[in-house]
């Protein structure tokens, strides 16, 4: 069942071109982060290395919301198609039905931040610590396509409040310029936990306001209760 269902939806992704532009669009920032930016670091002199956090988190954060748009626009053709509706009747819960999407999302977008900041090498960053901050990034890829449904009717809909979403990337980034506890004005953004993981893991300990486990574990926290909001919201809108 599990395997069927994982061959249906990718399926239902290689259908659509938006989605297999956006499936793709992580790939590509790797590719960026690991040939095109030391090109032309070395053609202007540009010091790659002092932004180096900087140019990572950037890498980094278009990942979770690209698959949470992916799940986003999955789960709306379900709503247009009222599978949904037709999952009630069946053994399969609605819950079992939407994890199956959840989980593939959130394993589909770990590895993409695995490979963007591993391919990419820039920072120096441990293998250990790539690992643990792709998994608190991917946390934020569920949120935001149960949001995307939430404040949606259809996938017009839903590409405009993607859209919209595209602001949550720009305080991470602000937030780096930031290494007291002004920074925290930019926490409810939630790529703001692990920007700032991948920020003290390169620049070191005692630079920032708070330490990398701090950053790191106040993070999973909150990207679950965010999780469980949306979720929340979610089951609201489509009263499942």
């Amino acid at each position: 069942m599990y395997s069927s269902f994982i061959k249906s939806e990718m399926k239902k992704w290689s259908r659509d071109s938006m989605t297999r532009f956006m499936a793709i669009y992580p790939f590509l920032f790797g590719f960026i982060g690991r040939y095109l930016l030391p090109w032309i670091a070395d053609k202007s002199g540009f010091n790659l290395e002092f932004y180096a956090d900087l140019i990572v988190v950037i890498l980094m954060l278009i990942v979770p919301i690209s698959f949470g748009a992916i799940m986003a626009f999955s789960i709306l053709e379900d709503r247009d198609d009222n599978i949904l509706t037709s999952v009630k009747v069946t053994p399969l819960s609605i819950n079992q039905f939407l994890s199956f999407r959840f989980f593939l999302v959130l394993v589909l977008t770990y590895l993409s931040t695995v490979f963007i900041i591993w391919f990419s090498d820039i920072g120096n960053i441990p293998i250990k610590n790539i690992l643990a901050i792709a998994f608190l990034a991917s946390l934020e890829a569920p949120m935001y396509g149960l949001l995307i449904n939430s404040l949606s009717n259809n996938k017009i809909e839903g590409f405009a409040v993607m859209k919209g979403f595209g602001i949550f990337m720009i305080f991470p980034i602000i937030a780096l310029f930031f290494i007291d506890k002004k920074e925290l004005f930019f926490s409810f953004a939630p790529g703001f936990w692990a920007a700032k993981s991948i920020s003290s893991t390169i620049r070191g300990e005692g630079v920032h306001y708070l330490s990398y486990y701090k950053y790191y574990f106040i993070g999973i926290v909150y990207l679950v209760l965010l999780n469980i909001i949306s979720y929340r919201l979610f089951t609201k809108k489509v009263e499942v």
